[in-house]
């Protein structure tokens, strides 16, 4: 190529790239589609999820609205609510734009000219914002999916709330190795807070994690069969419904997946609704547990089911209930998904609610403590990890003393195995009396 057409070429680049920029830069929303509402007034009649107060948005796609709704007096959520509003079924929240950052009455959302969505409190403070100021947004949408989307001249997204979010997953929505690629739950409080569990598609998996104070990394209870062939990682991981076959006797729910570096791609089918099942949602649930909600407008009453639930009472399912980490809440033996025993130092006593880990000596050097034991039990970590060793006994006992993060230890005996617990939570029940576990406590 001559030195004049590459100077051309070059030219009609930097040409291209500028009108481009000035194209969408210059484009800005009609003072029409423009709005500023503002969280005051009157509450909504129906029943709606978290028995919350809300106030209605004119942002509307059946059966999706944007509503501010609020669990504790004056600390309200811009959420998307699901349901139809002449149902007798509860409406459900499906998506929150400012989770665990309440506004409060007179708060303010806002599409402005220069294409920004903002959520501001009553002070002026920016709580949430989509960041598409001078972007090329000339609108907003609601769309039928659920889908909240700022879009350009081109009608290609410059936003879309499906890149962002909570506790979950409509039918459509990706998780993406580039981008947002976790759910969080909500608080057990239901005060909007931000919950202890995450789910979170990595490599060839996707896994369930779960926060504790006491460990700087959060905990893995539950991981996916292995995705693709064995090459590259997962890319995409998509939620998705579709008739199972001409007749559609049964729809699919389930994941479809692409892999990074690898051709491969496919289906994971979670479960099989016997109508159409184009409404559905899969949360990651403020307990840990991951369940499809599917809803059926064509009923009045009931018309939200639980088609899918990871950890099931099912006694043919492998994955129990007792294998969440806190089905008996911050201590309990746990059987047949049912929470059976509280251990102490005396002994199994009944379990009830109020059952916890003895309170233990401010932690410092030469702190005395103790361990009870409890025979014939395995962490709900055991699942995914046997812990360090082989080792002996003491050494693991040695390790859990000297740790202030540690509550107790679990050993194998035939393996000779040490898993430190820096939670305690569900302890679940195995036929093995070589699996034991030992309880810290004040000597």
């Amino acid at each position: 190529m001559s030195q004049f057409s590459s100077s051309i070429s070059r030219s009609f680049k930097i040409f291209f790239f500028v009108f481009n920029f000035t194209f969408l830069a210059s484009a800005t929303v009609p003072s029409s589609k423009t709005f500023k509402y503002i969280n005051q007034g009157g509450f909504g009649e129906y029943s709606v999820e978290y028995a919350a107060d809300y106030r209605t948005l004119p942002i509307s796609t059946s059966p999706f609205q944007l509503c501010f709704y609020n669990t504790t007096p004056n600390a309200y959520t811009l959420g998307l609510r699901m349901g139809h509003r002449w149902s007798e079924s509860l409406m459900r929240w499906v998506w929150d734009a400012n989770r665990g950052k309440p506004v409060h009455e007179n708060a303010t959302l806002s599409f402005q000219r220069d294409g920004n969505l903002i959520l501001a409190d009553f002070d002026g403070t920016i709580a949430w914002q989509t960041g598409t100021a001078n972007k090329g947004v000339v609108g907003l949408d609601l769309l039928p999916n659920g889908n909240m989307v700022l879009y350009d001249k081109r009608g290609k997204f410059v936003w879309q709330s499906f890149d962002h979010p909570a506790d979950t997953l409509l039918v459509g929505q990706n998780l993406r190795s580039n981008g947002p690629n976790r759910l969080v739950s909500r608080a057990s409080t239901m005060d909007g807070s931000l919950g202890a569990y995450s789910f979170v598609m990595e490599q060839r998996y996707w896994a369930l994690y779960y926060k504790v104070k006491n460990s700087p990394k959060p905990l893995l209870y539950y991981k996916s069969d292995e995705f693709g062939d064995g090459r590259g990682s997962l890319a995409n991981l998509n939620f998705y419904c579709q008739p199972e076959n001409e007749q559609a006797y049964a729809f699919e729910v389930g994941f479809t997946y692409d892999m990074n570096s690898s051709p491969s791609s496919g289906t994971y089918i979670l479960t099989r609704p016997k109508y159409n099942s184009t409404y559905s949602m899969l949360r990651l649930e403020s307990d840990g547990n991951l369940r499809i909600y599917t809803y059926n407008e064509h009923v009045d009453w009931g018309a939200w089911e639980v088609t899918f639930k990871l950890f099931d009472r099912d006694s043919n399912r492998e994955i129990s209930e007792c294998k969440l980490p806190e089905r008996c809440g911050s201590l309990g033996v746990c059987e047949d998904n049912q929470c059976v025993a509280c251990p102490r130092p005396q002994g199994l006593l009944g379990w009830s609610k109020s059952c916890a880990p003895p309170a233990l000596p401010p932690c410092k050097r030469g702190a005395k403590v103790d361990y009870y034991k409890v025979v014939g039990v395995e962490h709900f970590l055991n699942g995914y990890s046997e812990g360090e060793g082989p080792m002996k006994l003491v050494d693991c006992r040695n390790k859990c003393s000297n740790d202030c993060g540690c509550l107790g230890f679990f050993y194998k005996e035939e393996s000779s195995k040490c898993l430190l617990a820096p939670v305690l939570g569900t302890l679940v029940e195995v036929s093995s009396s070589s699996h034991v576990g030992y309880i810290k406590m004040s000597k």
